[in-house]
């Protein structure tokens, strides 16, 4: 089923209603959600349904993935959060994983060549 205009514009002030300095929070889009269960008013399925997409796309937006081949010191992973925030500003979710496998062997790629 399509959302309506109408559901859409709702949904939409009211995930701009849930920012703080320019930062979603969580708290709030938890409040917005309860008081629209809550006064249930005309086509709030829809505009629940828009506002989740909406949250979701920007958690979506707000999170980096900072993967390398060697473990990152704690002062590396600092660093490199600290460039991100000044470059993208407050409330990312930022996680680092070591994956080794970015790195192959000169032999191993040599190998798949042949």
């Amino acid at each position: 089923m399509k959302t309506s205009k109408q559901a859409r514009r709702d949904g939409k002030e009211l995930f701009r209603s849930t920012f703080v300095n320019g930062v979603m929070d969580e708290a709030r889009v938890r409040k917005a959600i309860d008081a629209l269960l809550t006064q249930k008013p005309r086509g709030y399925v829809d505009i629940v349904s828009h506002l989740q997409r909406l949250v979701r796309l920007e958690v979506a937006r707000r999170s980096a993935k900072v993967e390398s081949a060697t473990e990152l010191s704690a002062q590396e992973q600092s660093a490199i959060q600290g460039n991100l925030t000044k470059r993208y500003g407050q409330g990312l979710n930022i996680s680092f994983t070591h994956n080794p496998a970015l790195i192959g062997s000169a032999n191993q790629s040599w190998e798949r060549c042949l």
